[in-house]
């Protein structure tokens, strides 16, 4: 079914929508959340929470890319998940490994200035995706947006754990670079 068709039966407020959704984007959010949660009752839930705050955000909000729309909602969802489930205990896993690689080339921002902040942030990250070769890019996406393994990414692309480290160090290099040209203190 198109996405207009679905967006359309949340606006009619059609359960129809929920299951059409599940349909077309089930599997595509659920790889979002299992790669962050790595449990899959937990998947399930952010999954079927997603639905909801979707269901619930239709109307007013019209998303222009439904498969976007739903996958931030799942990614937040997951990382709040898996936040409140290791509030005390930051150890291994490729969540806190990923979030700790990025921490070092993003900025953490004050309550205060966090919104605006932030928005500014990811109109200056979306920048500067945009300036990389499509293989750099969706690497840097499979990793920090998706939240897959390193040899996960290795064995998507064909390339050697090591290649894939290297490509992911040398990217996070030039964004803080970038950001730190955009005026944004990292």
């Amino acid at each position: 079914m198109e996405d207009s068709r679905i967006i359309d039966l949340y606006w009619a407020r059609d359960e129809q929508a929920l299951k059409q959704t599940d349909i077309k984007y089930g599997g595509y959010c659920r790889s979002i959340a299992n790669n962050i949660l790595h449990c899959a009752e937990d998947t399930e839930e952010c999954v079927w929470d997603t639905w909801l705050h979707a269901w619930n955000a239709m109307p007013p909000q019209r998303p222009s890319i439904l498969s976007a729309f739903l996958g931030r909602i799942t990614r937040n969802l997951s990382y709040d998940r898996y936040k409140a489930a290791h509030a005390e205990k930051r150890g291994g896993g490729s969540v806190p490994l990923a979030l700790d690689e990025l921490g070092q080339c993003v900025p953490a921002a004050s309550d205060a200035y966090r919104a605006v902040e932030d928005k500014e942030l990811s109109a200056a990250i979306d920048r500067f995706l945009r300036t990389l070769p499509a293989r750099e890019c969706n690497i840097f996406l499979r990793r920090y947006w998706y939240v897959d393994g390193v040899t996960e990414i290795a064995a998507r692309y064909n390339m050697k754990e090591n290649t894939v480290k290297s490509v992911l160090y040398r990217t996070r290099e030039r964004l803080r670079v970038f950001l730190e040209k955009e005026g944004i203190c990292v």
